[in-house]
C-alpha cells in the first residue's frame, strides 16, 4: 500500500514599501530610471557614509503589522546581516534578527470554503539589494545599485499551509491588506511582492517536519503555484527512492517549469548577525500605534458586508470591485456624484472589464475620472443619448477620459426628441416596407423589429428605441 504525503508550507514575502525615498537615505525608490542615477554615498556602501532612517518605513511596517493581527515591538532595532554578494555593497545588510518589529500575527484565508487562521511569525524591517544584470551577449554582469537601499518588510509566515491553493488565498489576502493600506502597490511583476517557499514532505499523520528546501525567482502567483506543485512531486520522488531531501535554495525556471539547486541553505549563525551599531533603537509609543490604528482603511472584508448592506449589489459585483481598491476608489467616488450603485457596477463589471481586456490592462491602469463617468450614467438617465451611443461615448472616457457632454455634442449624438420629425421617419419606414406591414398584421412580430431597425439606421443611432416602438405600434395598429 502506497504512502499518503502532505505538504508543508512556509512562506517569505518581501514588499517593497511605497516611500518616495529609500529607508536609510534621501534617494529616489521610483522603479526604472537608468542604471545606478538613483544612488548616493550611503546606498552604494561608500566607507564613512552613515544611514539615516526613514520614519514612514516604521510606519508602514506598524501598519501592516496592526492589520495582520501582530503584536508591536515597542522597543526594537537593527542588525547587520553580513554576507558577500556583488550586488550588495556594503558587504552586510541591514536587517532585524533578534527584536523584529512585529511578531505573532495571523490572516484568515477561505478555501473551498473552509476557513483557517495562517500564522505569522514575524514581520521585519530591511533594506533591498542591488540589481544584477546579466548580459549574455557579452558575457558579463553588471551591477545596478539603483534597488539598493529600498526598503522592505518581510513578512515570514508560520508553516500552516498545507496546498498551494492555500498559499494562493493567503498571498492574495496579503496583498489587497497591503494594498488597502497604501504600504505598496505589490506589483509581482516589478518585484515589488516577492515570494520565497519553504516546502517540506510528511507522511499523512506524522508530527514532526521533514527537510525543507527554499524556492526563489517567484514573480507570479501562477508560476507560484506550478513551483509548489513541482517540488512537492520531487520530494516525494526522492523520499520513495529510499533517499533523503537535502536541505538547500532552489530557483525555479517557470518557463521550463523545473528547479535546480543553488546553494545550500544557510542558518542565522552563517550571516554572523549582531546589532547594526550606526543606528539607535527604536523605541514606538502607545500613542503612535493608535495614531497609526485610528488612520488605517476600511479593508475589504468590511467593504464586503458594507456593500451588501447599503448598495444590495450581487455577491460576484462585490468581490470584483472589493478585489481591487483601486477599483473599489473609483465605485465609491462615482457613487458619491451619482448616486446610482448597480448602474456603476454595471459600467465597472461590463464594459470596463471587456476593455481592460482587449487591451491587455489591470485593473489597477484604469485612468478615467469617476466624474465622467457619473456624468454619462446620467446623461442616459435624462434620455440625451440611448445605451449603444453610450457605449461609443464610454470607449472614449476609457481611453482619454473624455467630457461625456463634450463628447456628443462634437459628434452629434444628441437623441431626437422631436416626436413630430421621428414619426414622419417611421411613416416613410412603414410605406416603404409593405411586405414587412403585412406579415406584421400576419401575426409575425418579427417584422416589428425590422421596422424599429430600419427606423434606427434612418435616425442615425439618434433615437429613443422605446419612442421608435411606441410610435410604430400606433402607426402599424391603425393601419
Amino acid at each position: 500500500m502506497s504512502k499518503e504525503y502532505e505538504t508543508v508550507i512556509g512562506l517569505e514575502v518581501h514588499v517593497e514599501l511605497a516611500t518616495k525615498t529609500k529607508i536609510f537615505c534621501g534617494c529616489s525608490t521610483a522603479f526604472g530610471g537608468a542604471p545606478n542615477t538613483h544612488t548616493c554615498p550611503v546606498c552604494t556602501g561608500m566607507p564613512g557614509s552613515l544611514p539615516v532612517l526613514n520614519k514612514q518605513v516604521v510606519e508602514y511596517a506598524i501598519g501592516v503589522g496592526l492589520a495582520t493581527n501582530c503584536s508591536i515591538t515597542q522597543y526594537c532595532k537593527f542588525d547587520r546581516k553580513n554576507y558577500f554578494y556583488p550586488d550588495n555593497p556594503q558587504n552586510y545588510q541591514i536587517s532585524q534578527l533578534y527584536l523584529p518589529i512585529c511578531r505573532n500575527g495571523h490572516v484568515d484565508i477561505e478555501v473551498d470554503g473552509v476557513k483557517k487562521a495562517v500564522g505569522i511569525h514575524e514581520i521585519h524591517m530591511e533594506e533591498d539589494a542591488g540589481k544584477l544584470v546579466h548580459d549574455e551577449w557579452e558575457n558579463t554582469s553588471l551591477v545596478d545599485f539603483n534597488r539598493s537601499g529600498v526598503p522592505l518588510i518581510e513578512i515570514v509566515s508560520e508553516p500552516d499551509m498545507r496546498s498551494a491553493d492555500e498559499v494562493i488565498a493567503y498571498l492574495e489576502k496579503l496583498r489587497l491588506i497591503i494594498q488597502y493600506l497604501g504600504a505598496s502597490d505589490c506589483k509581482l511583476n516589478e518585484g515589488s511582492m516577492r515570494a520565497d517557499v519553504n516546502l517540506s514532505i510528511r507522511e499523512v499523520g506524522a508530527t514532526e517536519f521533514g527537510t525543507r528546501t527554499e524556492m526563489k525567482n517567484l514573480n507570479s502567483f501562477k508560476a507560484i503555484a506550478r513551483a509548489i506543485e513541482a517540488e512537492k512531486v520531487r520530494q516525494i520522488d526522492i523520499i520513495e527512492s529510499g533517499k533523503e531531501v537535502v536541505q538547500e535554495t532552489r530557483r525555479w525556471n517557470d518557463d521550463k517549469e523545473y528547479s535546480y539547486a543553488m546553494r545550500s541553505k544557510e542558518d542565522a549563525q552563517d550571516y554572523r548577525y549582531f546589532p547594526e551599531p550606526d543606528l539607535v533603537p527604536i523605541s514606538i509609543s502607545d500613542e503612535w500605534i493608535a495614531k497609526i490604528k485610528d488612520a488605517q482603511p476600511e479593508f475589504r472584508d468590511e467593504k464586503k458586508v458594507r456593500y451588501k448592506e447599503e448598495y444590495d449589489l450581487p455577491e460576484y459585483d462585490i468581490d470584483i470591485i472589493t478585489n481591487s481598491k483601486h477599483l473599489a476608489d473609483i465605485f465609491e467616488e462615482t457613487i458619491s456624484i451619482t448616486n446610482k450603485p448597480k448602474e456603476v457596477s454595471n459600467w465597472l463589471m461590463g464594459d470596463t472589464m471587456k476593455l481592460l481586456k482587449s487591451e491587455e490592462k489591470s485593473v489597477e491602469d484604469i485612468s478615467f475620472s469617476p466624474k465622467n463617468l457619473a456624468r454619462l450614467i446620467d446623461i442616459i438617465d435624462e434620455g440625451k443619448i440611448n445605451r449603444t451611443m453610450a457605449k461609443e461615448v464610454f470607449e472614449n472616457i476609457f481611453k482619454d477620459d473624455v467630457d461625456p457632454d463634450k463628447y456628443i455634442e462634437e459628434h452629434d449624438m444628441g437623441m431626437v426628441s422631436d416626436d413630430g420629425a421621428l414619426k414622419t421617419t417611421i411613416e416613410e419606414i412603414v410605406a416603404n416596407n409593405p411586405q414587412s406591414v403585412a406579415d406584421y398584421k400576419g401575426g409575425k412580430t418579427k417584422a416589428m423589429g425590422f421596422l424599429v431597425g430600419q427606423t434606427m439606421k434612418a435616425m442615425k443611432g439618434k433615437a429613443d428605441p422605446a419612442s421608435v416602438n411606441k410610435i410604430l405600434k400606433g402607426i402599424l395598429d391603425n393601419i
